[in-house]
């Protein structure tokens, strides 16, 4: 079976062009948005490797990574540290809020920002971002409201279709992933 990279719309990838920070919700972004909890009330939450690995390749291709999110969860803390994400807001219903303090540290426009969210807390920073996106899974308002919706569902891949595209409009995906062919 082969596959083949994908076709972005021409859109999408001009708005990715110049994105320096990639903002992401994570319950339904990052995660399917199921949240399971054991008898002792653990919370458990699954993350998607493939986009733990776009979330790296873009850090290490120079653009930022952060994560604003509305609950609390050590579970999303671990993971973050995991991947290396310097930037992590918990607790944060105030999205465009939160963006907004993060921008702002950073010394960014809303042009170099893309936000990835799915529900209604979600869209006010998705439509104050250059690059407003969300998932197939979302709340059918804000999929109106993005820029994009990717083809892959959250906690699926949806982050890494992102990062790909972004890297695509930005002529780093073909190095990012050069590094992994063995030499011939």
């Amino acid at each position: 079976m082969t596959s083949t990279m994908p076709v972005w719309p021409q859109s999408a990838l001009e708005k990715a062009r110049n994105i320096r920070l990639l903002a992401l919700d994570v319950d339904g972004v990052m995660s399917d948005g199921t949240l399971l909890f054991s008898a002792s009330g653990d919370e458990l939450k699954a993350f998607n490797i493939l986009d733990g690995l776009g979330i790296k390749l873009l850090m290490n291709a120079g653009i930022e990574v952060a994560v604003i999110t509305g609950r609390s969860s050590p579970l999303t803390e671990k993971r973050m540290n995991d991947l290396g994400i310097p930037h992590l807001m918990q607790g944060r219903e105030d999205k465009r809020t939160a963006l907004l303090e993060l921008t702002s540290a950073l010394s960014l426009e809303p042009g170099a920002i893309a936000y990835m969210g799915d529900d209604l807390p979600d869209l006010a920073a998705i439509q104050y971002a250059g690059f407003g996106i969300t998932v197939p899974n979302a709340h059918w308002f804000v999929q109106q409201h993005a820029d994009y919706c990717t083809t892959t569902t959250g906690g699926r891949g949806a982050v890494r279709e992102i990062c790909d595209l972004i890297l695509t409009a930005q002529g780093k995906l073909d190095n990012a992933l050069t590094g992994f062919l063995e030499p011939r």
